[in-house]
Formats: C-alpha cells, structure tokens, sequence
C-alpha cells in the first residue's frame, strides 16, 4: 500500500512541475505582449500600493502597541488597587463582602472584561462576571487558574499578558494577594480592548485597503482606457505605416476618433491617398517610359543585352535573340555563360568576370571591343563591346551592357573589295607592262628596227592602252553605282544590233 502510494506522489509531481511550468510560460507570454509603459505603470502601481500598504501596517502595529502598552499600564494599576481594597477581605474569609465589592468594581468601569479569585493552590473560588456554586458535591467540576510560567507569588509586580478574542486582544493581568507578609491567593483581571482604539485601527485598515484597491481599479481602469482609446489607434496607425514602407498606399484607418488622435488619422489617410494617386501616375508615366524604352530597343539595327552584377540577364531586343540563337526562348533571369554560344563564351567569360568585379584591368576599364565569328546555328561575324553601367556616383558597378554588331556583310564585302582590288591590280599590271615593254624597246632600238615593226609595236601598245582606259572607266563606273549616284536610262532597241548582218 505503501508502495501504491509513493508511486501516485512520483508520478503526481511531474505533472505539477508541467502544470507550473505551463504557467510560467503563459505568464510571461502575458508580460512580453505589454507594452514598455504599460510595464512601467503596473511597476509603479505596485510599488506605490506597496508603500502604502506598509505605511499603513506600520501606523496600525504602532497603534496596537501603544494601546497594548496603555492597557498593560492600566490593568497593572487597577490590579494593584483592587488587590490592596480586598485582601482584608480575603484573610477574614469573608467572601459576602469580597463578592459585593468586586461587583461593584467591575459595574464601575465598562474596561474590566473579567474578575476571578484563586486561592493558594490555584483554585478558583470566585469569579465575576460567572461564579462557583456553593454546593460542592463530588460531580462539581473545579476551575483551576492557569498561571504563567513566570508568576511569582512573592513580587509585587504583577505579571501581564495578552490573548486574542474575536473582538480584539484582552490584556490579562495577575496579581498576587498578600497580607501581613502572608500569600492568601491571585486575582486575575481582564482589561477589555479600547474600543475607540480598536476601532480607529479597523478604520485604518479598511481605509488602507479601499486605497490598495481603489488603486489597482483605477490602473485597470486606466490601461483599459489606455489599450481602447490609444493604444489601439497607435498600433493601427503602426500598421499602417508599416503597410505604407511596404509600398500598400491602399491603406486606410476606419476608427471614429475625436482630438489630436483623430486629427492624426485623417491626415495619415489623406497622405496614404495621395501617394496612392501619385503611385498610379508614376505608374502610367514609367509604363509609358518603358513602352518607349523597349519600343527603342527593338527597333535597333544592333543586339543589346543588359545583364545584372550576378551576370543574370535582365533586358534582350529581337536582333540580339536572333544573333545568339535565342528565338523562341525565355531567357530573363538566366545566367548569360550558360546560354551564350561556345565561341562568344570562350571569349567573353574572363572580361565579365573582371567588369562585374569592379576593378578591371586599364585595358577594358572603360569597355572592351571583341570581333568574333559564330559558327552556329548560322556562320555569322559579330563585334560585341562590353560596357559597365554606373550608379548615379559613378562609383558602382550596376550591371554590364552588352551590344552586339552583326558585320558578316561589312566582312564579306571587305573580302570581296579586297579581291577585287587584287585583280584590278593584276589586270591593270598586264597593260602597262607591256605598253612600257614596247615603249622601251622603240626607245632603245627604233633605230634598228623597220617600219613594219615599229608600226606592230605602236598598235599593241595602243590596244593595251585602250585595254586600259576601259579597266579605268569599269572602276569608274563602280565607284559611281556605290556613291548612289541617280542615272538617267533611255529605252534601245536591241533587235537590230543582234540580227546578222
């Protein structure tokens, strides 16, 4: 049984350690929901009800004790009084008398709670306001007086003390009866509590308490008031601010309020409608800016690509996707290296790398020029140049611009230009060599040779002059046909040049 029972306490304690620790942790929830102030005022509230309430205990413990004092005074001295008037009476037995008096001396005065009479053994053969009978018989029970511990029947200062009743606290007082040098007995005496005393330390009391209380309604009054009518428009208004940093200018407060805080709320909803009106301006005007922007950006002849400082693309036009092959593809917020083709990346993947880090090396400080052919998905010669974009303070690497040039064409008709230079040279370098070789072989040997022969000599070189007036006038007439130059055309007939003759 013994064991059921030490089982029931060990398991009873964990659960009244959860039970404690629950609240513990609701109460503190509690606390850490208030705010600063009301702490502060639930502080000082305790501590001013506090001090009053010390105060106040310490007014009624002085008060009780300069009234037990006052009673002790007063019951010692009519102790000693009524104990000197009926020891006469007591030594001669005569109890008639000893009765009478004491009625009388306690009917005097409204002080005196109680009057007994104990002989040398203690017993207790009279009392007033209740008495023994005068017929013993073996069922009376005897009344003894309990006497303390430090009574001396031989002093002649009577012993005090005090005990509680239900209408306050009676002062016992012992006095011993002598006579002739002779102990005849103890009177006891109790000295009833004054009821003027008694009752200022009731009122006090009451008072105190009334305060204590009327104390904390007022604070619970206060913070009731405190969390209705201010608290809760400064949290609205905080939310509401909060929503306005967080860019909701649709934010509104709906509390009927009078006085500064209304007055607060009306002009925090008249500046969250005007930033929401100035929001839906900004809003069409940057639409409209960035309708323009990217109309811009498609239409230019060259690709441009704007990246972020994470090299993730931000912004493409069509002629940039068509040259890298991306058409068809999303590729906003794609890292560019993963997407660029082999032959771009291989060349642009170092450059990037330095440009976003923010300090370059001198040579692509301010950009960087690259010509590269692309292989796929069409053989194709692009220039690409990198540029930084700046913060405002032209401190900060925002991002990185890239703008790509499609010259396949420009290549190719340097090429072809190129050719067609060579072989203008080449045709041009046969005509003159052989009107100088001519030229020269009349000049050095004319003498020597005949009519004829110098006659053939004149006709080549005349044919390969000719020869090169027409290889002159056909670069003429290209250079002419590229500078856009307008001719006017006349309409011939082409049939008779063509019929045999």
């Amino acid at each position: 049984m013994q064991d059921e029972c030490n089982s029931t306490s060990s398991r009873a304690e964990p659960a009244l350690l959860a039970l404690l620790n629950q609240m513990r942790e609701l109460i503190a929830r509690w606390w850490s929901e208030f705010t600063l102030q009301t702490r502060l005022m639930a502080a000082a509230t305790l501590v001013v009800s506090l001090i009053m309430s010390g105060l106040t205990f310490w007014a009624v413990n002085t008060i009780q004790q300069d009234v037990r004092l006052n009673d002790t005074r007063f019951g010692r001295d009519l102790g000693l009084l009524l104990a000197a008037n009926v020891a006469p009476l007591i030594s001669e037995d005569n109890r008639t008398e000893l009765a009478r008096f004491s009625h009388s001396f306690y009917s005097s005065t409204s002080s005196i709670r109680y009057i007994l009479y104990a002989d040398e053994e203690g017993d207790i053969f009279l009392g007033i306001p209740f008495s023994e009978s005068e017929v013993q018989n073996s069922l009376t029970i005897r009344r003894r007086m309990q006497l303390p511990d430090n009574f001396s029947e031989k002093s002649d200062v009577p012993m005090v003390r005090q005990h509680l009743a239900p209408d306050g606290e009676v002062t016992d007082v012992f006095v011993p009866i002598n006579h002739d040098g002779k102990y005849l007995g103890v009177l006891a005496i109790g000295i009833n509590p004054n009821a003027t005393v008694v009752t200022s330390s009731h009122l006090t009391r009451d008072v105190t308490i009334a305060v204590f209380i009327s104390i904390w309604a007022m604070v619970i009054l206060g913070a009731v008031f405190n969390a209705l009518m201010i608290t809760k428009p400064i949290k609205e208004l905080l939310v509401g601010v909060k929503n306005i940093a967080a860019g909701n200018f649709k934010q509104r407060i709906d509390l009927p309020l009078g006085g500064e805080l209304g007055e607060l709320i009306l002009n925090f909803n008249e500046m969250a409608e005007r930033l929401e009106r100035y929001e839906e301006q900004n809003i069409e005007e940057l639409t409209a800016e960035k309708a323009k922007l990217e109309t811009l950006v498609a239409t230019i002849a060259d690709g441009a690509v704007l990246l972020d400082t994470n090299m993730c693309v931000i912004l493409t036009n069509p002629t940039a996707e068509h040259i890298f092959g991306w058409d068809g593809k999303s590729v906003n917020g794609e890292n560019v290296l993963y997407i660029l083709p082999d032959a771009v990346k291989v060349e642009l993947t170092r450059p990037l790398y330095q440009l976003v880090s923010g300090h370059p090396p001198e040579d692509i400080k301010d950009g960087a020029e690259f010509r590269i052919t692309i292989p796929e998905p069409t053989s194709r010669t692009v220039r690409i140049l990198l540029t930084t974009v700046l913060d405002q303070y032209r401190e900060t690497v925002k991002g990185i611009a890239i703008t790509v040039q499609d010259i396949t064409r420009e290549v190719e008709l340097n090429e072809a230009k190129s050719q067609f230079i060579s072989n203008v040279s080449h045709e041009l370098r046969t005509p003159l060599f052989n009107i100088k070789s001519f030229i020269e072989t009349l000049h050095e040997y004319g003498d020597s040779l005949s009519e004829p022969e110098k006659r053939e000599f004149l006709e080549t070189a005349n044919r390969e002059t000719d020869r090169l007036t027409r290889l002159v006038n056909d670069v003429l007439d290209l250079s002419r046909l590229e500078s856009n130059k307008r001719y006017q055309f006349d309409a011939v007939d082409i049939i008779q040049p063509i019929e045999p003759g």
